[in-house]
């Protein structure tokens, strides 16, 4: 009797361990041991450029808490959209990552043939940095703060000229809202990229331009450009002397370029909580921290799901803007 009760017993713990094991191979990844082998980070833009510096700088901080490399994949074309694409249809095992940006949000209206939806089929992890930007004018244009660039505007509609990084892009857009609600009409001058925006704007080529704290502070100090006001919600500490956007009198207005982490939609909460957690950690690092301020960028970080919803807020605030000026891209 003792001995039926002793097979009978092995044959249920056998039967226990055979469940358990099932179960276990139906556990996803994030379950086991976070990561397991290297992770790539893909990036939108070429090697060198902000979103890139901002990912290696991430990446090697989650290698030293990972144990893993963490590689970063740049995948440049078509304004992050390529990369974009790729990241959405990678599997969602936590492996495949994609350091997003401003441009992501602004894409979701700006294309309306997009192989991928931004909202659907991307999970987000954490806003990494918030840069704003400068609104500055050449020293020739008789104006020393942004009600007096709204008069001279009003006083030439349509006239006033301003560069920007090409059709879209964050200058061109943070101008479309500022005229939009300074209720100012002007002339927007497109560029392959900033800098030649930046040098006709030194040269006297153009009224002003919006551009990344980083290279207009140093032009102010100077003397070659005057900067009237920064786009973000507070002062940057870069130039805590110029006022917001807001202050200077556009009541409401806030603009920030910005970097977040993704990861394809349907990866694990576990993985997306692991990643969140230690990307907070490294911000808090010095050497991450004076990285970015070397770009004029100010560490965010917070939850998933305060990224997820400032990510939402921005695709309807910047569609909104792009709808009114009527801006499409192919």
């Amino acid at each position: 009797m003792e001995e039926e009760t002793v097979v009978e017993t092995n044959r249920l713990g056998w039967r226990a361990a055979c469940l358990v094991a099932a179960l276990a191979a139906t556990l996803p990844a994030a379950a086991q041991t976070y990561p397991v082998k290297p992770v790539r980070m893909v990036v939108g833009f070429s090697a060198g450029g902000a979103t890139d510096i901002v990912a290696r700088a991430i990446g090697q901080n989650l290698h030293q808490a990972f144990g893993q490399p963490v590689i970063v994949d740049n995948r440049p074309g078509a304004a992050s959209n390529i990369a974009a694409d790729h990241v959405a249809k990678s599997p969602p095992d936590g492996y495949t990552l994609f350091m997003g940006s401003i441009s992501l949000a602004n894409n979701a209206t700006l294309y309306s043939n997009l192989p991928y939806n931004a909202l659907r089929d991307l999970a987000p992890i954490v806003h990494v940095t918030n840069t704003p930007f400068m609104l500055c004018v050449h020293p020739s244009i008789p104006v020393k703060s942004v009600k007096e660039l709204v008069a001279f505007a009003k006083a030439r509609p349509g006239q006033v000229q301003y560069g920007t990084a090409g059709n879209g892009s964050g200058a061109h857009l943070f101008t479309e809202l500022f005229a939009s609600m300074a209720g100012i009409k002007m002339q927007a001058i497109p560029y392959k990229g900033a800098a030649p925006a930046v040098n006709d704007l030194v040269g006297g080529q153009l009224a002003f331009v919006f551009d990344n704290v980083i290279g207009m502070v140093p032009l102010h100090k100077a003397g070659k450009l005057r900067c009237l006001a920064a786009s973000s919600r507070s002062r940057s500490p870069i130039a805590p002397d110029i006022p917001t956007m807001q202050e200077a009198g556009i009541a409401g207005y806030v603009a920030d370029a910005w970097f977040g982490l993704f990861a394809p939609a349907g990866t694990p909460a576990a993985v997306i909580e692991r990643v969140n957690a230690e990307v907070n950690r490294a911000m808090q690092a010095p050497a991450i921290r004076n990285r970015f301020e070397t770009l004029g960028c100010e560490p965010a970080g917070g939850s998933a799901a305060a990224f997820g919803a400032y990510f939402k807020s921005e695709i309807e605030k910047w569609g909104k803007v792009i709808r009114s000026a009527g801006v499409r891209l192919q």
